[in-house]
């Protein structure tokens, strides 16, 4: 199961908006952190979350048991290790 950590801050709305969408996605909080999970491949887009390049490659705070597998313009991939 491929988790990812995002740090819950008024800069990465646009992400935890986006994720919140997403009927696939459990979404938990951890500390100062949202730790969002799923059975399938956590997908991203980053047009869909209205972030800027910066916020955007500074989005992940970590990941458990996954790799990420795109990270790039367009979207986020994390997948299971």
């Amino acid at each position: 199961m491929p988790r990812l950590y995002v740090l819950e801050v008024p800069e990465n709305q646009g992400v935890l908006a986006i994720v919140d969408q997403d009927t696939g996605l459990a979404v938990d909080h951890v500390g100062p952190y949202v730790r969002i999970s799923s059975a399938a491949p956590i997908v991203i887009d980053r047009r869909a979350t209205g972030c800027r390049h910066a916020v955007w490659y500074s989005a992940v705070a970590g990941i458990e048991d996954s790799v990420i597998t795109q990270h790039d313009k367009d979207a986020l991939r994390v997948e299971d290790r």
